[in-house]
């Protein structure tokens, strides 16, 4: 009766910790929902004019209008496109009207057309600041030799492209020929809904298995008799 009583009191506070678990990812689902919907709305909103000192926490993916012109000088950060396939995101160097000179993400070109020509010259667009965090201790160093970049990181290529550390994300085409590769909410993990799935199974089996062999140790103990 003892070690049955203990048997419970233990499945019980397992069965607890559990549903919690799963609860708990349900309120970061929620959290996570909201977070989103902010970031949609930011990046939707109507464009302003660039920031003098834009910040990289509050501006982050605020849209903004540009004009100036595009100037020699390109970096090429590999990726993937579902559909295209591999290839590279375009970063070059922009010069304001007012001066200012700063990077735009003009879009995406296959691996093939990576050593064509794009237009330079004057160009009015709209944009969203960013500020992407993709490197990490695993992120091989960019080969300068062949401008492969492996990943996006705003100061390196600012210092590259002798530009200030402010990249703006193009979403509208001045006749650039390449692939638009807007700001969205695509690449931002969600997994909390199913974060919530697997630990509210786990507690199903859980209980499954505690009851399971409650019915063994009953059927155990009238078989003894």
């Amino acid at each position: 009766m003892r070690r049955t009583f203990f048997f419970l009191l233990t499945s019980g506070l397992g069965l607890v910790i559990l549903l919690s678990l799963g609860v708990w990812q349900l309120q970061r689902l929620a959290w996570k929902e909201g977070i989103l919907a902010e970031i949609e709305a930011k990046i939707a909103a109507a464009p302003t004019p660039l920031p003098h000192t834009p910040d990289p926490e509050a501006d982050k993916y605020r849209p903004v209008e540009i004009s100036g012109h595009f100037e020699p000088g390109e970096i090429h950060v590999i990726t993937s496109i579902k559909g295209p396939g591999p290839g590279y995101r375009i970063i070059a160097a922009f010069q304001t009207d007012d001066g200012r000179r700063i990077m735009v993400e003009r879009g995406f070109v296959p691996t093939r057309n990576k050593r064509m020509d794009r237009p330079l010259g004057a160009a009015k667009l709209i944009g969203n600041l960013h500020w992407p965090v993709e490197v990490d201790s695993f992120t091989p160093t960019p080969d300068t030799g062949t401008n492969v970049w492996y990943a996006r990181d705003v100061v390196p290529m600012a210092e590259t492209l002798q530009t200030d550390p402010i990249l703006v994300i193009q979403r509208t085409d001045p006749a650039s020929g390449l692939r638009l590769t807007p700001v969205g909410i695509d690449g931002i993990a969600n997994d909390h809904l199913q974060y919530a799935l697997t630990w509210f199974s786990l507690a199903f089996i859980w209980a499954a298995m505690t009851a399971y062999f409650l019915w063994r140790t009953r059927a155990t103990s009238k078989g003894s008799t």
